[in-house]
């Protein structure tokens, strides 16, 4: 980064991250494959368990009141702070990076499912008791389908930041990932800048993903996309 004045061992050209890459492409794959598979697994784990949880909420009012206190307690903990205890009770593994991932995760997807599934058009619901639907019944065929496009807010929201969980935990503890890459680049910031550029590839690429999936399983909304 010459014509900048910065020095190439603080800020490297892209040349220079590029043909880090090259030099070693098994080496960040291998890395990048593990990073992905963290992060893919908290993701899963906090679509899972924030959809059930939402249900849980939006059909008790009683549970809501109850819960909701808790779930503001969870989403203002510092997650980045909380890698280090992770990592200190659950080892160098994949276990306190899936976790942390969970922890960034799981909020954005059970306040969307809860905002989505209370925010039901009223007309829907009593059209579908005027014929006699069950509860049930009522539940899936009006009130899933028009809050899966704020779900999908949700999961969209979350997908970056399980990127960003996974990467974090392994800057604080790891022996394989792109975090840990980064972190033992030391001086060769080629190294570090080449896993940074791998770490926005791959985020980019799940988002294109995730919206082919939604693409397939709401198309009715896909006209609104810009």
């Amino acid at each position: 980064m010459l014509a900048l004045d910065i020095a190439p061992y603080i800020v490297p050209a892209p040349p220079a991250v590029a043909r880090a890459f090259a030099e070693m492409p098994d080496y960040f794959l291998s890395h990048a494959r593990i990073t992905l598979m963290e992060a893919l697994a908290g993701l899963g784990c906090a679509i899972v368990t924030a959809l059930l949880l939402g249900v849980i909420l939006a059909a008790s009012r009683r549970v809501e009141r109850a819960l909701y206190p808790a779930l503001l307690v969870l989403s203002a903990i510092p997650k980045p702070a909380v890698a280090p205890l992770l990592i200190t009770i659950g080892g160098f593994g994949s276990g306190p990076k899936i976790a942390l991932v969970w922890m960034m995760c799981f909020f954005p997807v059970a306040m969307a499912t809860l905002t989505g599934l209370t925010s039901t058009p009223a007309e829907l619901v009593e059209l579908a008791r005027s014929l006699d639907a069950s509860r049930w019944r009522t539940f899936v065929k009006v009130r899933l389908p028009a809050a899966l496009p704020r779900i999908f807010v949700g999961v969209r929201t979350a997908l970056p930041l399980s990127v960003i969980g996974a990467v974090v935990a392994e800057l604080f503890g790891a022996v394989a990932g792109l975090g840990y890459v980064i972190r033992s680049a030391g001086t060769d910031a080629s190294i570090a800048f080449a896993a940074v550029a791998l770490l926005s590839v791959m985020s980019i690429t799940l988002f294109y993903l995730l919206a082919a999936v939604e693409q397939r399983i709401i198309p009715w909304i896909h006209h609104t996309h810009v």
